[in-house]
């Protein structure tokens, strides 16, 4: 591979060092490639390979695994396991997982249900007990029984169930004509067309 200057990019090799390794593009296979001949973990993403590759030619120590990027550190995604009771601690990245329905279930009852006011509570309350979030349970009764607008993402379904509603006959392809007309009309609120 040639650069504007008139360099010859090197071929990957244990003749390298960890300096002229950098100095270069190298593609993932080429990298995992280069780690295996050299008897190196090939594992990991290509920045992981390329520094473990660099510290081996410079007869460096292999640098230390760090998590991965955009994933938490381990024991940060431990999650309660069963048998738990209200003085059970959410820890933090914890889940609204089947343990803790099955616990709210036992503590509230058959209506229980991870609405948006649960879920944010278990994913926001490391560190209160399971008797914590069966008292916000209590506690936000009245406010989720309160209608509130749909996200704007739903609106195609929105628009489905109620075109359907009213023409019940209507076909696929005509309630995505309606919904057609209907972004493209200045009123969005205006009155859609039938079946046709």
């Amino acid at each position: 591979m040639r650069t504007n200057k008139g360099e010859v990019r090197p071929a990957p090799s244990p003749e390298l060092s960890g300096a002229e390794l950098a100095r270069w593009y190298w593609t993932l296979a080429e990298l995992t490639a280069l780690a295996r001949r050299m008897g190196l973990p090939a594992g990991g993403g290509k920045a992981a390979v390329a520094a473990r590759i660099a510290a081996a030619l410079d007869g460096l120590p292999a640098p230390a695994p760090g998590p991965a990027a955009g994933r938490p550190a381990r024991g940060a995604g431990r999650q309660l396991a069963a048998p738990v009771d209200g003085a059970s601690v959410i820890p933090p990245g914890q889940r609204c997982s089947q343990v803790l329905r099955a616990y709210f279930v036992r503590e509230i009852g058959p209506g229980f249900h991870f609405d948006a006011f649960m879920r944010d509570y278990v994913a926001q309350g490391a560190g209160r007990t399971l008797a914590d979030a069966v008292a916000h349970w209590h506690a936000t009764r009245a406010r989720a029984a309160q209608p509130r607008e749909i996200g704007a993402q739903f609106e195609l379904n929105r628009f489905l169930r109620d075109w359907h509603a009213r023409h019940p006959e209507g076909t696929r392809p005509q309630a995505l004509a309606a919904w057609r007309d209907h972004r493209s009309s200045p009123r969005k609120a205006a009155v859609t067309p039938g079946p046709e």
